[in-house]
């Protein structure tokens, strides 16, 4: 052995302890480079040498240059991001969709209480000109506010079209990156060695990509790694990648949906197979949260205008001297029936088949949307309705009433693929308008007036009369006046349908009033106030007697019966099986509904939110634990190797001593 071995021993042991002094330099160099992965340099000792005296160990070899990574703790810390994207994006779109159910003076439920709050200057004065201005206005309102929210909603749902375009644009930018990392990584990959810097770079590109889409991955044999998205659609797949696409919702265009291009075409992606990600967030706000939120605005807006409509059909206007029955006030959305862009459609391009919707009761409409299709057990002409708010499920044909609105099928009725989606409500506040102008058009007073006898003995007076049914209704008998007889203390009465022009009785029969309760007669009804007397001393009991309005500027009875609506159940009546109605709410506290069903889904979306990104630190945390850098521990190595490259030099150093002295001695 000659000193070319101590030599060479000092010089491995230099390049080792330098490699490593430039790994960890390395380290603290990417401290805070996000996805960075510490580094680490491998070494092995080499082969001993044998010797006659033995083997002599012939240094230090620098193996490889290796990562701290952990698949799995990369793989969780990217779908918890995912997770924590998705429940921020729907928070987010949340808190805008809480501006358009505004509280106080800026509610829909206050704009609506105004008007028939103003109702009671008109039941004061029904003939003056600026009460009922005064009502037109608040009803002009009233309609603008119902008409504001629905645009309101209609540029949430333009943000979320825009949201998505940029979204998705994101996505395929990142795909592509992908793309290009898995080029350079295959072409490195032969030489035995790992391209650290280019698998961080890959792992941070799919960490990226996991805010917009939660993915799935799969490492190749020579490197590449494989990017899966909706339960398994390839994004990237080795040297290419598919795009994804923003779609129109097959039912409504204003509406998106993703899909993904493949080379037959292009596939929509089921947003429930989504699982995470911002798009996923935004699409379960678009499709749940701000239709929810539509319908509920509808509701109301179709349950007022309607009510409004009808007791304005009850009363009488000043258009003439005799009065004339009111036109309606409001006009609202009407309701759609959607089909999908796969239904069949005739040569020239239109539906084969169409679904006709009307309102017959908007006391029992729901704030929901419905999907029709054809019965899965095939009966002939029988349909299955979803009703999409808690996936109720009913049978229906032609003809059929279901939650206050009538299907109609058209010349042909839907084929089994057909599909369409049923809103009833959900465009009816966008164009809800004030149809009426003209003051002298409010219908103030009641087509009957009751009057009191003057020779009453009891202490009952007349609250109001007013009609329950319009006067066209074949139940209504306009030319006969009703006397109303009090036979005993007891509230039993007797009643006759006198002609108003020969005086014969058409009709007679008798009753029992019950105080509280209105006496409802040939299409009105009669409230008291006190109790009536009965027969006193062989004479007759207390009288009244509803007759036909013939002044209408000098009743109020209608506007009487418009102040009434504050207190009415007018919204989401349930229709039972017996054919009762029940349940309801008023107009007020409907949308105090309406609002703390938006609320409690913002406050449920801001806590998701919350949780889901303390899950996402949590987890990148744990990732960052074994992969990340950790200074004082690079700071402690850098000494280490330091000491030890210095050993090294002094090993050189010696050799080279040893060295010289053999050439001295070889001289003599």
């Amino acid at each position: 052995m000659g000193t070319s071995a101590l030599i060479s021993l000092g010089t491995r042991a230099m390049f080792a302890n330098y490699a490593a002094l430039q790994t960890v330099g390395q380290n603290i160099a990417n401290a805070n480079t996000a996805g960075y992965s510490r580094q680490s340099v491998e070494l092995s000792n080499s082969t001993g040498q044998y010797t006659g005296a033995g083997f002599f160990g012939k240094g230090v070899d620098v193996t490889t240059v290796t990562r701290s990574h952990d698949a799995f703790l990369t793989r969780e810390a990217a779908t918890a991001r995912a997770v924590s994207s998705m429940d921020a994006a729907r928070s987010s779109k949340l808190s805008q969709l809480e501006k358009v159910f505004g509280t106080g003076a800026e509610g829909l439920g206050h704009a609506a209480s105004q008007l028939l709050n103003s109702m009671v200057d008109v039941s004061t004065h029904p003939a003056d000109p600026s009460a009922r201005q005064s009502a037109l206005a608040r009803a002009q309102e009233a309609a603008a506010r119902f008409n504001d929210a629905g645009k309101q909603l209609d540029a949430l749902q333009d943000g979320v079209a825009m949201d998505m375009r940029t979204t998705v644009a994101t996505v395929n930018q990142i795909a592509k990156q992908i793309v290009e990392a898995n080029n350079k990584i295959a072409a490195v990959q032969g030489g035995g060695h790992t391209p650290n810097d280019l698998l961080d770079q890959r792992d941070q590109l799919v960490s990226e990509l996991s805010q917009y889409v939660q993915v799935s991955t799969m490492i190749a044999t020579d490197g590449t790694m494989g990017v899966f998205v909706g339960g398994g659609q390839r994004l990237v797949l080795g040297g290419a990648s598919q795009d994804l696409v923003v779609l129109q919702n097959e039912y409504d265009p204003a509406r998106v949906q993703l899909g993904i291009t493949e080379a037959n075409g292009t596939r929509m992606l089921d947003e429930n197979s989504l699982g995470g990600g911002s798009i996923a967030g935004i699409l379960q706000y678009q499709n749940v949260d701000l239709q929810t939120a539509r319908n509920l605005v509808g509701q109301l807006a179709v349950s007022f205008a309607s009510e409004i409509n009808k007791q304005q059909a009850l009363g009488l206007d000043l258009t003439s001297a005799a009065g004339s029955p009111g036109a309606p006030l409001f006009s609202v959305g009407a309701p759609l029936a959607l089909a999908a862009a796969s239904n069949a459609r005739d040569p020239g391009g239109s539906f084969t088949s169409v679904i006709g919707l009307s309102i017959t009761d908007a006391n029992q409409l729901k704030a929901s949307s419905y999907e029709l299709v054809a019965d899965p057990a095939g009966t002939p002409g029988s349909y299955q309705l979803t009703r999409l708010s808690d996936g109720n499920k009913q049978l229906v044909v032609d003809g059929d009433t279901v939650d206050g609105f009538k299907i109609s099928f058209g010349a042909v009725p839907p084929g089994a693929t057909d599909r369409f989606l049923l809103q009833p409500v959900t465009r009816a506040a966008n164009e809800m308008q004030r149809i009426m102008d003209k003051p002298n058009g409010l219908a103030a007073a009641s087509p009957v007036t009751g009057t009191t006898g003057a020779n009453n003995k009891g202490t009952g007076t007349i609250a109001g009369v007013s009609a329950v049914l319009p006067s066209t209704d074949p139940a209504v008998t306009p030319d006969v006046r009703v006397n109303i007889t009090f036979t005993s203390d007891t509230g039993d009465y007797s009643y006759d349908f006198v002609d108003r022009v020969s005086g014969a009785v058409v009709n007679s029969g008798t009753g029992t009033w019950v105080p509280g309760q209105p006496i409802t007669l040939n299409g009105f009804q009669l409230k008291l106030n006190g109790v009536p007397k009965g027969p006193v001393g062989g004479g007759t009991g207390d009288t009244f007697t509803v007759d036909k309005t013939t002044l209408p500027g000098t009743n109020n009875g209608n506007a009487l019966a418009f102040l009434a609506l504050r207190d009415k159940t007018m919204v989401g009546k349930q229709l039972q099986p017996d054919g009762s109605i029940t349940g309801g709410a008023t107009l007020t506290d409907a949308y105090a509904s309406a609002m703390s069903d938006i609320g409690v889904r913002v406050q449920g979306a801001a806590t998701k939110a919350n949780i889901s990104s303390s899950v996402a630190a949590t987890a990148e945390q744990e990732r960052s634990s074994k992969a990340g850098v950790n200074l004082d521990e690079e700071a402690a190595r850098l000494m280490q190797f330091q000491q030890s490259y210095q050993a090294a030099a002094k090993v050189l150093q010696v050799a080279q001593s040893v060295f010289d002295t053999l050439l001295e001695v070889a001289g003599r």
